[in-house]
């Protein structure tokens, strides 16, 4: 597995408000895409910081949602480029369903 950490700078005027209202807009987008485990949506209100955390099934499942038109589309939404960060994920802890899951 593997997770990505994107982030980018917001726009002045973006509080958690605004911030919750745009991430809920994109979160649909996410619903079913393959590959992907899970997304955390993050908002950083002192330092101007938005951003996600996705869980992957493969890093080339991330790659392939993470293409030059994406990062255009996020650049346009919030006004900055993100940042993208990759790490293997050899373990998750799962306390909701009680699971230590292992990656293949």
């Amino acid at each position: 597995m593997i997770t990505a950490i994107v982030n980018f700078k917001l726009p002045d005027g973006i509080d958690s408000k605004k911030a919750a209202e745009l991430f809920k807009g994109s979160a649909p987008k996410y619903r079913g895409m393959k590959g992907l485990v899970r997304k955390y949506y993050l908002f950083d209100g002192e330092k101007r910081i938005g951003g996600g955390v996705y869980l992957w099934k493969s890093r080339a499942d991330a790659e392939a949602v993470y293409t030059p038109q994406w990062q255009a589309y996020i650049a346009e939404r919030y006004g900055a480029p993100p940042d993208i960060r990759y790490f293997e994920t050899a373990v998750v802890v799962d306390n909701e369903t009680d699971r230590i899951d292992e990656a293949a």
